[in-house]
């Protein structure tokens, strides 16, 4: 099943907790995500704008990222940074089941950390113009041309020392699944020469699953695994071997 790419399903937490409280937590953190950025993020991109120093904003998109997951009772444990060199640059290519993981991914990878992130996003008041800030970008399939701008865009950051994330299941999965992976995440990884960390974010479906509007607190993991190399490797050989690679990788580590 993992050979081709289909989807696979896993085991789910049950949880015994009030599910009132649960909504009641789920709404706690997103209004709490919306005052990190109406009091936070949006005085200091004011500020940031007119000094023409966006990139400063970085640091405290960090912080606020950390303040919300602690705001909404979730504890973070990262394991495998020995699995990154300091000076090297990689695309992060994880598994998606939660709002949460977006913002753990970025505030915990270890590295500074681009992300690709979806158009719609873009249209969130304040949150939209941040990303533009601090180098998330988003990639438009359905247009050759642009698609290509913003793959060369990604390439130039990567050069610069920045390391991307890519959620290469293009959406976020329902609790206790793993979708198929596109291929995108591996074009850029190709393109760019980074190598690959598989990344294997468990336990945000039982925190903060799609489509359960319920929240609990508990503690998340985010597995850094070993790296798998790009050089010298091509899209027309070796693509479906990256893709297969890593998702036996994210795969096995869900199911322990």
């Amino acid at each position: 099943m993992i050979e081709q790419n289909k989807k696979l399903t896993f085991p789910v937490n049950e949880s015994n907790k009030s599910r009132f409280i649960g909504k009641l937590r789920y709404w706690w953190s997103l209004a709490f995500a919306g005052v990190l950025l109406l009091f936070g993020a949006l005085p200091a991109m004011i500020v940031l704008q007119i000094v023409n120093r966006r990139m400063a904003l970085y640091p405290l998109c960090v912080w606020g990222a950390k303040t919300w997951i602690r705001g909404s009772g979730v504890e973070v444990k990262v394991s495998g940074g020995e699995n990154l060199e300091v000076d090297k640059s990689y695309i992060f290519i994880a598994n998606h089941r939660s709002y949460i993981d977006t913002t753990a991914l970025f505030a915990y990878a270890g590295k500074r950390i681009g992300l690709i992130a979806k158009k719609e996003l873009l249209r969130v008041p304040v949150l939209g113009q941040g990303m533009s800030f601090i180098n998330f970008v988003t990639i438009d399939r359905s247009n050759p041309e642009r698609a290509l701008q913003t793959m060369e865009k990604v390439r130039e950051i990567v050069e610069g020392g920045y390391s991307f994330g890519v959620f290469a299941e293009g959406t976020r999965a329902m609790p206790g699944e793993l979708l198929p992976f596109k291929k995108g995440a591996f074009h850029l990884a190709l393109q760019t020469g980074a190598a690959i960390i598989p990344v294997a974010i468990k336990n945000t479906d039982y925190l903060m699953g799609k489509k359960t509007a319920v929240a609990r607190s508990g503690t998340m993991e985010i597995v850094l695994l070993p790296p798998i190399e790009t050089r010298g490797k091509t899209a027309e050989k070796d693509l479906r071997d990256l893709l297969v690679k890593t998702r036996t990788a994210i795969a096995e580590e869900l199911y322990k």
